[in-house]
């Protein structure tokens, strides 16, 4: 059965999944931006980018505010903090294969160099 944590973790990774998403992040790391300046570089309405920005919302990556008439987002970062987190309890098992990945090339390496020096 799905945990809470889980639960959050999956709607944060499914709104990461989207490439145009991901983009409006990384704006958004510079600073607050109106949805005017987000669906500037995007190909596409304002309306289609306001959907992005409910999905990350929702997902809690944003939050949004009203100033005056223009409507500006912001990046919350404890949510990638948290999908962070619970990536880092798998690179034991990435450093694990590349420690071994290297040590298979060091041996292969070395048989290589032996059989060269046989050779000559």
């Amino acid at each position: 059965m799905p945990t809470i944590e889980t639960d959050k973790l999956s709607t944060v990774f499914a709104a990461l999944a989207d490439p145009t998403r991901r983009a409006i992040l990384a704006r958004l790391a510079s600073g607050d931006a109106t949805v005017t300046e987000l669906a500037e570089p995007f190909a596409m309405s304002q309306p289609a980018v306001s959907k992005h920005l409910r999905v990350l919302e929702t997902a809690g990556l944003i939050s949004r505010a009203k100033v005056a008439t223009a409507r500006y987002s912001h990046l919350e970062a404890e949510a990638l903090r948290e999908a962070t987190e619970w990536m880092q309890r798998y690179t034991r098992f990435w450093t694990e294969s590349l420690d071994r990945l290297d040590d298979a090339l060091a041996q292969y390496m070395e048989a290589h160099e032996t059989h060269e020096r046989q050779e000559r």
